[in-house]
C-alpha cells in the first residue's frame, strides 16, 4: 500500500455484494496501483463515484451482482479511475458519533 496515494471510503449499496462488499463497509482504496483487468475499482463516472468491477477489455464497469447491468464506458461520458479496492472493512455494528 502507499499511504500518501491511498484514501477511505464508504460502500453504499448492494451491487458488489458478489465481491465481499457490503453496503456500509469501509474501502480502502490505492491510487498508485497499477488498474488491471477485473480490478474492483472507485471511479467517478458522470460526476457520481462508484465502486465497480472494471472490465478493460470490453471498456465497462460491471456490478457483482446479476440484479445490475454492465454499465458501458462511452467517449462522451466523463470518466477517470480514483483508484483501485485493496481491502475492505465490515462494521458489525454501527458507531455512534457524540454530540458535542
Amino acid at each position: 500500500m502507499h499511504p500518501s496515494a491511498t484514501f477511505i471510503g464508504r460502500a453504499a449499496g448492494d451491487s458488489m455484494q458478489g465481491a465481499g462488499i457490503y453496503d456500509g463497509d469501509i474501502l480502502i482504496v490505492d491510487r498508485h496501483v497499477e488498474v488491471r483487468h477485473q480490478d474492483v475499482i472507485v471511479a467517478n463516472y458522470n460526476g457520481e463515484f462508484v465502486c465497480k468491477i472494471l472490465d478493460k477489455r470490453n471498456r465497462q464497469l460491471l456490478s457483482a451482482s446479476e440484479y445490475y447491468q454492465a454499465v458501458p464506458i462511452q467517449e462522451w461520458d466523463e470518466f477517470s479511475i480514483e483508484g483501485v479496492v485493496v481491502h475492505s472493512v465490515r462494521l458489525h455494528r454501527q458507531c455512534v458519533l457524540l454530540e458535542q
